[in-house]
């Protein structure tokens, strides 16, 4: 039943086999019908069925999208979770799965992370009816990971992080191939906070700006100084940073408008820089526009904080990997600036996110596409080494 761990069973890869083929389907039809965030109702009710077809107890969240789902038994309790939301992105490809709903694409791999953590939770309901699995796993097929409302935390305000003692989460990384993936301890994903800057004056003639607020002028330091200053005030392993995405002010050439706004993103890699952005990036602005006479109104909002994986959660799914798909599967991996709301469960729980290889071998670093792109696919046997590793990962948690 267990291999020399004791723990993993040596017929794992021929349990998770015996699911391949059903999982591959279910992520097609995901991806076929791909849901927004908030709208995940046809996604989570194929879910539920599933699980419910496999003897489980599944419980839709109080939003009616996203389910959690208890297996096994004990007090010990570790986290499985995957996000279930697609973006508002055309899909590109020419495949037989393809996007059946216009303006819709699962560009980021969420069906194949719903469909990772149904094999894992599906596996495991056989070990628990076998007397095989020591603890209790919960799965959390979350809603709403793009979404600045996050799903994480409406699945943490339901109590579905309640009692964990880890958790675990895959994403799909097209920069690494098919049967490889990548860990790190620490900060691996950054935060991703909105930062709106409206500045307001009396306006007046482009000839005569000393006799008026040059607001478009003070507009342009902030844009420019800002950054910089930033990185004169904060440690710069923090990798704090501001990148605007939007600037507008006035309408005609020979008039200073009276407002101006700008928008943009604030990320950073660590926590304690992340807590102090808001009060130092107000503080930094009113200091840029003080001697231009215009009014600052600083609107920071947070979104998500840094992903910062929990050492000892590291070393199991290290150990996890090595053992179900051998050490020549690590691979280490780079940080991102990119956010990720599973940030919110480890601020509580101890836990990992791990990147989990989908490009096929072969294909050159320049062709490998990023996230977030309509043409973005994987190599699907990568599902099958997502669910042993899952598995593998909840079981050495309870050893």
């Amino acid at each position: 039943m267990t291999g020399a761990d004791g723990v993993v069973p040596d017929d794992l890869a021929a349990r998770v086999k015996a699911y391949a083929d059903e999982l591959v389907a279910f992520r097609r039809d995901l991806h076929a019908h791909p849901e927004l965030s908030w709208a995940e109702v046809r996604t989570t009710r194929l879910l539920k069925e599933r699980l419910v077809e496999a003897g489980l107890d599944p419980r839709v969240l109080p939003g009616g999208t996203g389910l959690t789902c208890d297996v096994g038994s004990g007090d010990r309790v570790v986290g499985l979770r995957a996000d279930i939301d697609a973006l508002p992105i055309v899909d590109g490809k020419d495949v037989p799965y393809a996007s059946t709903v216009a303006g819709v694409c699962h560009a980021c791999g969420h069906d194949v992370h719903a469909s990772m953590v149904l094999g894992a939770g599906l596996v495991l309901a056989d070990l628990a009816r076998e007397g095989g699995l020591p603890g209790r796993v919960r799965l959390i097929l979350q809603p709403a990971e793009e979404s600045s409302r996050s799903g994480a935390s409406a699945v943490i305000e339901a109590g579905g992080a309640q009692d964990l003692e880890r958790i675990f989460t895959l994403h799909c990384d097209p920069r690494t191939t098919v049967g490889q993936v990548g860990l790190r301890a620490g900060a691996i994903t950054g935060s991703a906070d909105h930062l709106h800057v409206r500045l307001t004056g009396p306006g007046g003639h482009t000839a005569r700006p000393h006799l008026t607020a040059d607001l478009v002028y003070a507009l342009g330091r902030v844009i420019t100084e800002l950054p910089g200053a930033l990185s004169r005030r904060v440690d710069p392993r923090a990798s704090l940073s501001v990148v605007w995405g939007r600037v507008a002010a006035g309408r005609a050439a020979n008039a200073i408008p009276h407002t101006g706004e700008v928008e943009g993103t604030v990320r950073c890699l660590d926590s304690g820089a992340w807590l102090d952005a808001p009060a130092l990036v107000e503080e930094l602005v009113l200091a840029i526009v003080a001697p231009y006479g215009v009014q600052a109104e600083v609107t920071y909002t947070r979104n998500v904080p840094p992903v910062e994986n929990e050492a000892g959660s590291v070393e199991i799914l290290t150990a996890a990997v090595r053992a179900v798909e051998g050490p020549d599967a690590l691979v280490g991996t780079e940080q991102s600036l990119g956010g990720e709301d599973f940030a919110w469960y480890l601020r509580s729980v101890p836990g990992a996110l791990a990147r989990l290889g989908v490009c096929p071998p072969g294909v050159p670093e320049p062709d490998r596409l990023d996230l977030h792109q309509g043409l973005f696919d994987v190599d699907e046997r990568a599902i099958p080494v997502g669910v042993r590793v899952l598995v593998a990962g909840a079981l050495l948690s309870f050893a």
